[in-house]
């Protein structure tokens, strides 16, 4: 029977859905690997839970679908996701106590959202001139 696990991780408006099951240990970010993926400042905020755990993922082939946000909103909800992803393949509290320490983002979702706009401006918090004269 093969061990499948599904995660995810979201931040701002991005939702990061990964897929873990047993295999070569590729790592997929819609569809492209993870060493060619995006920029390397973005790949190195994914690769965080994996540097923290070397060889976490030899045997485990990861897929990960990301939607909607900016690019560094979808590489934190795709660092989270993998980050719980991990956790729940190895089941260790070893691990989960590691990745708090580091980083709280790794496994708890960012909860800030946007503010709503309110009336008499153009945004949450700017308001439209008045002169008087």
């Amino acid at each position: 029977m093969d061990k499948i696990i599904n995660t995810s991780g979201k931040r701002k408006t991005a939702v990061a859905r990964a897929t873990l099951r047993t295999g070569k240990g590729r790592i997929r970010i819609n569809t492209v690997p993870l060493e060619i993926y995006s920029t390397e400042l973005v790949r190195m905020k994914i690769s965080e839970p994996l540097m923290l755990l070397p060889g976490a993922l030899e045997d485990v082939d990861v897929s990960i679908d990301v939607r909607g946000g900016g690019v560094m909103g979808q590489a934190e909800a795709i660092r989270t996701a993998l980050g719980r992803g991990i956790l729940a393949w190895h089941n260790d509290p070893k691990i989960k106590e590691m990745y708090l320490g580091y980083d709280r983002t790794l496994l708890v979702n960012d909860s800030r959202q946007k503010e709503k706009k309110k009336p008499h401006g153009r945004g949450a918090r700017k308001k439209f001139q008045k002169s008087y004269r």
